[in-house]
């Protein structure tokens, strides 16, 4: 069962506090292994892209409505809401994402991803849970089966909440935008988990504070003046011009941000011209921009707007061809991990796992919309944590620097996903009884 690689791992990482002894919660979770694998295949086999999760939210929606919730689907276009309520107490939610990302899989599994299907940029391409949300979802089914089955240990409301897009960073907000916290119970507290492509399986990691970071999707146009390429004098080129763009925006993390103030700004695509000797018209810069606090999400966000009209302006373009920015509306704000429940949290899975498997990591340039329920009610105590998904094997052999571990979203991403599920199906369970105690 899932407390197999933990108790396999503790030479290097001491035997989990808990192993050893009865417990209710995680004898029902390791009963309700068999069923929670087979779901988890099924949803690894048969992925859905952002804003497409038409069977996979129906799946959940049948599961939850045969644990006895009071379910209500296509909340914020494919999101699904699931209601217990177990008399006077707090509301807690608990998410889970549902997307898959266009990523042709190549773990070798016998259960892998052959589903193509066409982005809504047109781009057709293989799908793949390459992030491993079919691992969040089985461990969602895991924990609301348990808790209607414990409905004797706790009091209060709980309400499960499967969310769309999380990859496009629109999930949080269109559920929200569809009344959310208006039409259902609005939470006290809200949790939830992401497996981890940098722990060891089974292992938890809790970041007070900011734990992810805000993500911004910025389109450049840069635009010059066309001609021929024998005669550059009578142009103005726009691919010179994009290159020193580059060039200069890396003095933005580098000379303008605090150096203690994390920041990222990545070109990952640059796309102009048409023929070896034709200088085009215009080149159009794709960038991630990632930061933790407003002000310096603004701070970067200002910076590449002035960078590029200084540029243009030294480059002798015309006023009316001056660069045009485009902040895409799929942002996505930091997120943050609140106190007391973060302390609360590991001090509740250190009891329960042993101090070995619960760690405190750094924040991470990430993003993960999970942040916007707490922003939208800054009452709210909320947690997302890690769990490593990484296998003792593979785990052995990159310490010992004989192999490289793939990162989430890669092709190759194949997380241990039995001790991922088995460890976080009982982990929220453990967190929801103790949140919701009598």
């Amino acid at each position: 069962m899932f407390t197999s690689f933990l108790l396999a791992g503790a030479m290097s990482l001491g035997t989990p506090a808990a192993a050893a002894a009865t417990d209710p919660v995680r004898d029902a979770t390791a009963k309700a292994m068999p069923q929670l694998m087979a779901l988890y295949r099924d949803l690894h086999a048969n992925p859905e892209l952002s804003l497409h999760e038409v069977k996979t939210a129906a799946k959940l929606a049948a599961a939850a409505r045969e644990a006895g919730y009071e379910v209500t689907e296509k909340v914020g276009g494919t999101g699904v809401v699931a209601v217990l309520r177990n008399g006077a107490g707090p509301v807690l939610l608990i998410r889970a994402d549902m997307d898959g990302l266009p990523v042709v899989e190549n773990t070798g599994l016998p259960f892998a991803s052959k589903v193509r299907a066409t982005t809504d940029e047109g781009i057709e391409s293989g799908v793949m849970h390459a992030c491993g949300h079919d691992t969040h979802m089985a461990s969602w089914v895991g924990t609301l089966r348990n808790l209607a089955a414990m409905k004797n240990q706790w009091h209060g409301t709980v309400v499960m909440i499967a969310q769309p897009a999380e990859e496009r960073g629109r999930g949080a907000k269109d559920m929200l935008d569809d009344g959310l916290f208006t039409r259902f119970p609005r939470p006290a507290y809200a949790i939830a988990f992401h497996d981890s492509a940098s722990l060891p399986a089974g292992q938890i990691g809790i970041t007070p504070g900011y734990a992810l970071a805000n993500v911004d999707s910025v389109d450049l146009v840069v635009k010059g003046v066309g001609g021929h390429g024998a005669y550059p004098h009578t142009t103005k080129d726009p691919i010179v011009l994009a290159a020193r763009i580059v060039t200069t925006l890396q003095t933005l993390v580098s000379r303008e941000m605090d150096p203690q103030q994390p920041a990222v700004v990545t070109v990952g695509a640059i796309h102009g011209g048409s023929k070896h000797n034709i200088i085009g018209n215009d080149v159009t810069m794709l960038l991630t921009v990632r930061s933790f606090t407003p002000e310096s999400r603004k701070q970067l966000l200002d910076g590449i707007a002035r960078i590029a009209r200084g540029e243009a302006i030294a480059a002798g373009v015309p006023e009316d061809r001056m660069p045009v920015m485009t902040v895409k509306d799929e942002y996505t704000p930091a997120t943050f991990n609140t106190q007391p429940l973060s302390g609360r949290l590991q001090g509740l899975f250190t009891a329960r796992f042993g101090k070995d498997w619960v760690v405190e990591p750094k924040a991470v340039m990430g993003g993960e919309d999970f942040s916007r329920y707490w922003l939208a009610d800054q009452r709210i105590q909320s947690t997302i944590f890690w769990v490593g998904g990484v296998s003792k094997a593979k785990w052995d052999a990159a310490q010992a620097g004989k192999g490289t571990l793939p990162s989430l979203h890669s092709a190759e991403w194949a997380p241990d996903a039995e001790t991922v599920v088995g460890t976080a199906t009982e982990a929220l369970t453990a967190a929801a009884l103790d949140i919701l105690k009598r």
